[in-house]
């Protein structure tokens, strides 16, 4: 029996049915299902006062947890009948932020400065901000002071709210309407059954905790997506059998932290049983997780991953520094020689594992040893791929108030030696399984060359082979016939 609750239009509320003359309802997600009712009404009335659709434009950076809360609000949005447009010059645009580093800001106020010229072309145009970002306090204060052409701002804890907060702005009638703030300093509160507008049929990302308990020192996360809650695994399975129902193959299990799932909950549940649920699911081909902390990646899930016929041979499993001493200050719980004992367990239950990783270069006090001992890591490790990045000071956080702040020409070099390194030892490594015969899911038409498709292999490597779009969504064999290092070219068998 498959849970009709958990399906793309979750409740298959009809909400032209809905009773809009009845109080508001106090429940959730009944609340949200009756304020979408309300602007799917007014959707209809506006569209034929302008003679023309209506469109939406959201803008997502960071995390796949982020992507994840975009898909929810395109559903929404969907459902009480706007149309998605890449452009932002539209009739409403919402920026989905990530404040993990710097640059994401900066960049987003960049963009703020560009919709106000789109918002003095449409002044009946609706901007709002919601994600990471907002739920730093110094950002909100900003953002009122000097970008008065946002209408709302919402946080991570009350994303469930959007339907609410849109019609709230929507239906405000005083002649001068004030910026809209509702952001919660935190939640205990989980929200299912809402619509979900996926970005791909074959694939989805599903959700089985937010927040995260770690504190590590550089880390803005834990203040702005607050303390870790579990879902229910009984909801999960039912997520996914839903999605399976709807052609979906593959999943991405998301979390901060997946490997300390469950633990909050009434009857604990670990994440390695949980896997073992979500194997069981017919119809499911592929899954994915992310994100591992090392000092949670237990025995148990380590020996699941080894037997497991869908659990995907890619693994991400941050290091950060291969600094015993860097690692402790940036509070990670464990020592380079607990990393490098963790990832030979590892290759030993899944020999052809792909193992990517996050590395930080330059963390305050960061000495020439300390750098050197990560690169002692890169070369033992091996990894497919490595995202690496620049030390970025992020205000609240116990590391942007240390000593000793490296600084930027040694960071430069540094950090040009290491993407030198991790390019070089994944080139070697991708170029060891040309002649090989893989599973690749196609993904989509590739889009310089509409002779070719585009897909993943189980390692999560790219693959363009020739082929037409009737494979997009399916597990084909493909051989790879020649590296460029990060991605290949292969031929279907």
């Amino acid at each position: 029996m498959i849970d009709l609750r958990y399906c793309s239009d979750p409740k298959g509320i009809d909400l032209d049915e809905v009773d809009l003359m009845a109080p508001v309802p106090e429940t959730e997600p009944n609340r949200q299902y009756y304020f979408m009712a309300k602007l799917k009404k007014w959707v209809t009335q506006k569209k034929e006062e302008l003679g023309r659709s209506l469109f939406c434009c959201t803008q997502t950076f960071g995390c796949q947890m982020n992507a994840r809360d975009s898909e929810k609000i395109l559903g929404i949005l969907s459902k009480i009948g706007y149309e998605e447009t890449e452009s932002e010059d539209a009739d409403l645009v919402i920026f989905n932020t990530c404040t993990v580093r710097e640059n994401a800001n900066l960049k987003v106020y960049g963009r703020l400065g560009q919709l106000k010229k789109y918002k003095n072309k449409n002044p009946e145009m609706i901007t709002m901000m919601c994600g990471c970002m907002m739920q730093e306090k110094d950002v909100v204060d900003k953002i009122k002071k000097s970008y008065r052409n946002v209408d709302v701002i919402f946080g991570t804890h009350n994303i469930f709210k959007f339907a609410e907060l849109l019609a709230t702005r929507v239906f405000d009638k005083s002649e001068k309407k004030k910026m809209l703030v509702d952001v919660w300093e935190d939640t205990t509160e989980i929200v299912e059954e809402l619509p979900v507008e996926r970005k791909y049929s074959f694939k989805s990302g599903v959700n089985i905790m937010f927040g995260c308990n770690n504190f590590c020192s550089y880390c803005i996360v834990p203040y702005v997506r607050g303390r870790e809650r579990s879902r229910e695994p009984e909801d999960i399975i039912a997520e996914i059998k839903c999605l399976v129902k709807d052609g979906v193959v593959e999943v991405m299990l998301l979390g901060q932290n997946v490997n300390s799932y469950g633990k909050n909950l009434e009857n604990p549940i670990s994440f390695a049983q949980l896997l073992e649920k979500v194997e069981k699911i017919e119809g499911l081909e592929r899954i994915r997780f992310m994100t591992s902390h090392p000092k949670d990646l237990s025995d148990e899930l380590i020996e699941v991953m080894g037997r497991s016929k869908k659990i995907c041979k890619q693994l991400h499993l941050p290091l950060q520094s291969g600094s015993s001493r860097l690692l402790k200050i940036m509070n990670r719980h464990y020592t380079k020689e607990d990393y490098l004992t963790l990832v030979e367990k590892i290759r030993k239950a899944v020999p052809d594992i792909a193992l990517t990783t996050d590395i930080i270069v330059g963390f305050p006090g960061e000495t020439d040893e300390d750098f050197e001992e990560t690169m002692e890591v890169v070369e033992k490790v091996g990894y497919d791929s490595a995202f690496t990045f620049i030390y970025s000071k992020r205000t609240g956080t116990p590391a942007a108030s240390m000593e000793n702040q490296v600084p930027e020409d040694v960071v430069k070099v540094r950090f040009d030696r290491l993407l030198n390194k991790v390019q070089e030892i994944a080139a070697e490594k991708a170029a060891k399984d040309v002649g090989k015969v893989v599973d690749v899911l196609v993904e989509e038409v590739n889009e310089h060359d509409s002779s070719l498709v585009t897909g993943r292999t189980s390692q999560n490597y790219t693959v363009h082979f020739p082929g037409g779009e009737e494979l997009i969504g399916k597990i084909v064999p493909v051989k790879l016939s020649e590296s460029k290092g990060f991605y290949y070219y292969g031929e279907q068998m």
